[in-house]
């Protein structure tokens, strides 16, 4: 092998949950660790899309906020010292003839590794957009798809648009927050969590069923109102609001991963129970993954199993003399 080329034992493609930790399981695990995403941060979906919103399906934590969430899993990742590279999308990924893999960059850059673990959630996304007349112009200054501050919503009325459970999480973590809050919803059925609904009904948020937004006021560079209509009547309603935040469901797109020769089914990847996919050294962890013989669950705890097993293989993979099984991390003197 040549070496001129720094060859990393394995290189993770995805800095959401998953990737981070299946970056600090790698190291655990003694490997020479690569971790690369696209955005120019780590945290993929839960960092972007609800860093103030609290999770409560993780393990050790009643609640948590996805951002502190993501700051713990950052340091966690970052502690056996793997090199993070950030703002780069891969486009290609070939096995060579010695059997390296080479991963190859949108900018040009080649990164060489034993194995691959795919671990990039949904793939690309982007928010489906509102058709309400005047909302393009206040999109980041007023109409919000994305809230990384939830100190732009304080004392202000609020919109809020949708009927899943991110549009009903941030009505509930906005609560008491924001100044006023209505959510208008085109139907009377939630797809939500059920107890999320409930409380919402029950806590103060003005819910309109059966409304739509078909226009955004304002008066110059500000939102001022915006009116809704009752889908069934066409009556339409003015209300006063200061801004709008837009839980519409996203768009996902596997974008470049659809040319890497990996088996597709839909917008996932088939892999085995091993999380290994059908090209040999590669592996798939996550939202993304699709292993055989198993219920499909789109769970950030579903993805640190499925990090934990597919590194083990892949330790596996590069050495087979080791044990895919490690035994317990707390029999492991860990330095760092």
């Amino acid at each position: 092998m040549s070496t001129e080329r720094d060859v990393y034992d394995i290189t993770i493609v995805g800095g959401g949950p998953t990737g981070l930790f299946a970056t600090f399981y790698a190291g655990l695990r003694q490997m020479k660790t690569k971790l690369i995403d696209a955005l120019e941060e780590l945290g993929g979906q839960v960092e972007v899309l609800y860093p103030e919103k609290y999770v409560y399906d993780v393990g050790g934590f009643p609640k948590i906020t996805g951002k502190e969430l993501v700051k713990g899993m950052v340091e966690q990742a970052l502690r056996l010292n793997p090199t993070v590279v950030l703002g780069e999308r891969i486009v290609s990924v070939k096995t060579m003839a010695d059997g390296v893999i080479a991963l190859e960059s949108a900018m040009g850059n080649i990164h060489y590794s034993r194995t691959v673990l795919i671990a990039a959630g949904v793939g690309a996304f982007s928010p489906n957009r509102l058709e309400a007349a005047g909302a393009a112009p206040f999109e980041g200054k007023g109409v919000y798809y994305f809230l990384k501050d939830k100190n732009l919503m304080k004392d202000k009325r609020l919109l809020i648009v949708g009927g899943g459970d991110s549009a009903v999480d941030w009505a509930l973590n906005l609560n008491n927050w924001a100044k006023h809050i209505t959510l208008v919803h085109r139907r009377d059925i939630f797809r939500a969590h059920e107890e999320s609904v409930s409380e919402m009904m029950r806590c103060g948020v003005d819910v309109r069923l059966f409304y739509e937004l078909k226009e955004v006021l304002c008066e110059g560079d500000r939102i001022t109102g915006a009116v809704i209509y009752d889908n069934r009547t066409k009556e339409e309603t003015k209300l006063e609001i200061d801004a709008i935040l837009v839980n519409i469901g996203f768009r996902a797109d596997l974008g470049p991963i659809k040319d890497w020769g990996l088996e597709i089914s839909g917008r996932e990847l088939r892999a085995s129970g091993k999380l290994e996919t059908n090209i040999p050294g590669v592996f798939v962890a996550g939202d993304i993954a699709s292993p055989e013989g198993t219920v499909k669950m789109n769970l950030i705890v579903t993805g640190f199993a499925q990090a934990a097993v597919a590194v083990n293989v892949a330790k596996n993979h590069i050495d087979p003399k080791a044990r895919i099984f490690p035994g317990h991390s707390s029999e492991m003197k860990i330095s760092g």
